[in-house]
C-alpha cells in the first residue's frame, strides 16, 4: 500500500507532494541541497512545508506521508516509479515513527515551548545520519508559543541544505506571517463522506451502512468518524450529546445538561491519566534508579515535578478537547435544524437523528436556531479564552433554551 493511499479526497494535495518528492530524489542524486532553483523540476521542492485544512482533513498524515516518500529507496525510482512505496525501509521506518532521521514534534500539553524547538533547530543544521533528507514534522505548529515559533524562524530562514521542514496548523492565520511566508503552502480540504465511508469500509472493515451514517456524523473529520464507525462508547457520547436540545426545556434542564457534559470531559481526563500518567511516574523513577521505600535520588524531585507540570497541561487539553468534540456535535445538529427549517433537500449530518431534528425544527423558527448556533460558537470561544468549563456550557445550555 503506498504511503498516499491513508489521504482521503485530496488528490491535488497528493500530486503536488509525489512530484515535489519526485524533485527531491533529483536533487540528491545531482548532489543539490533542498533550496528550490529556477527552471526545471528543481523548483518543485524546498526546505519548509505548511500543511493546514480544517480539522480532521490529514495535515499530519500528509507530512508524514511526503517524509516517507522522501526518505522512500524503493528500486523502482530508478525506472520512473513514484514515490512513497509503503514498502521499502525508508517508507516503512518514517510510517512507524523509527526513521532516524525523521522527528515528529508534537505535544500531549497546550503549547510547545521554546527549548523543545531550540534543540530541532541545533539538530535541523546537521545532515541526515542515514536516509536521504532530515526531516522534521511539527504537529500543532499553532501551539508554538511565541518565543519557539522565533527558535524556529531561525531555523526556517537558514536552513541546512539538506534539511526540510513540515509544519501542521489549522490556517494558515495561526502562523506567524514571518514563518509561513517562508513556507510552501498546502491546504488540504473537507473530504468527501462517501470518500471517508469507503475507507472506512475497505480499511476497517466496517459494514456500509455504519461507515455512511458514520462518515456523515464525523462532519469531514476522518478520525472522527473512524472512532463513530468502530467505537460504541463515542457513539454513546455523541448520543448524549444529541440529547441536550432536547433536554432544555427548563432552567434544570440546562444545569444538568452542562454538569454531564463537563463530567464526561473530566472522566476522559482522568481516565487518560490512570493510564498514562502513572506509567510515566514510574518509568520516570527507574531512570533514576529509585527504589521503593528510598530516599528520592539528586535531582529525581525537579524532574518529577516537571512530569507533573506536563500530565496537568495534558489532562487540560482533553477535557477542552473532548468538550470541542461535543460542540461540534452540537453545531451539527443545529445546522440541520437549519436546513430542515429552511426546506433544504440535501443529505443531513445527523440522518440517525431525524426525528429530534425534526422535533426541534417545529418547535420555533429558523431565527431561533441561529441564535443557537450562535450561542455554541459563543461557547467555544468562551474556552478558547480560559473560561471556567462549567459556567461558559451553562451559559451556552441557557442560551440554547431561549433561542
Amino acid at each position: 500500500m503506498a504511503v498516499w493511499d491513508d489521504l482521503v479526497g485530496q488528490e491535488r494535495v497528493v500530486e503536488q507532494l509525489t512530484a515535489a518528492a519526485r524533485a527531491a530524489g533529483a536533487t540528491v542524486a545531482a548532489g543539490r541541497g533542498a533550496a528550490p532553483e529556477q527552471g526545471g523540476n528543481a523548483s518543485l521542492m524546498t526546505h519548509a512545508w505548511l500543511f493546514t485544512g480544517p480539522p480532521g482533513a490529514g495535515q499530519v498524515t500528509a507530512a508524514r506521508a511526503f517524509a516517507a516518500a522522501l526518505q522512500c529507496t524503493s528500486p523502482d525510482l530508478a525506472l520512473g516509479g513514484t514515490p512513497g512505496c509503503g514498502f521499502c525501509d525508508g517508507c516503512h521506518t518514517v510510517l512507524a515513527g523509527s526513521h532516524a532521521d525523521v522527528k515528529y514534534v508534537r505535544t500531549d500539553g497546550l503549547s510547545i515551548g521554546v527549548g523543545d524547538m531550540r534543540d530541532l533547530v541545533m539538530r535541523a543544521s546537521s545532515y541526515p545520519t542515514g536516509g536521504r533528507w532530515s526531516v522534521i514534522l511539527v504537529d500543532a505548529a499553532h501551539r508554538l508559543t511565541e518565543a519557539a515559533a522565533n527558535a524556529l524562524l531561525k531555523g526556517v530562514e537558514e536552513p541546512s541544505p539538506r534539511t526540510v521542514w513540515l509544519l501542521c496548523a489549522p490556517s494558515v492565520q495561526d502562523v506567524l506571517p514571518t514563518i509561513r511566508s517562508r513556507c510552501r503552502l498546502l491546504v488540504l480540504r473537507t473530504p468527501a463522506a462517501e470518500a471517508v465511508a469507503d475507507m472506512l469500509v475497505r480499511r476497517d472493515g466496517v459494514e456500509p451502512e455504519t461507515a455512511r451514517l458514520a462518515a456523515l456524523a464525523g462532519q469531514g473529520d476522518i478520525e472522527r468518524s473512524r472512532r463513530l464507525a468502530v467505537d460504541e462508547q463515542a457513539r454513546g457520547r455523541r448520543t448524549e450529546v444529541l440529547r441536550i436540545p432536547l433536554e432544555v426545556a427548563d432552567i434544570g434542564g440546562c444545569l444538568a445538561a452542562a454538569q454531564r457534559l463537563v463530567d464526561t470531559a473530566k472522566a476522559d481526563a482522568e481516565a487518560l491519566a490512570e493510564t498514562q500518567d502513572a506509567k510515566e511516574t514510574d518509568d520516570l523513577k527507574a531512570a533514576y534508579g529509585a527504589a521503593e521505600g528510598s530516599k528520592a535520588p539528586r535531582g529525581m524531585a525537579g524532574a518529577v515535578k516537571e512530569l507533573e507540570k506536563r500530565q496537568k497541561s495534558r489532562a487540560t487539553r482533553t477535557r477542552r478537547e473532548t468538550l470541542g468534540v461535543a460542540l461540534l456535535d452540537l453545531l451539527g445538529f443545529y445546522r440541520d435544524v437549519l436546513a430542515i427549517q429552511l426546506g433544504s433537500t440535501g443529505v443531513l449530518a445527523n440522518e440517525d437523528q431525524r426525528q429530534a431534528l425534526n422535533r426541534v425544527a417545529q418547535a420555533g423558527p429558523a431565527e431561533g436556531t441561529l441564535r443557537r448556533i450562535e450561542a455554541v460558537l459563543a461557547c467555544r470561544e468562551a474556552l478558547d479564552r480560559n473560561v471556567d468549563p462549567l459556567l461558559a456550557v451553562e451559559a451556552m445550555t441557557v442560551a440554547l433554551r431561549a433561542g
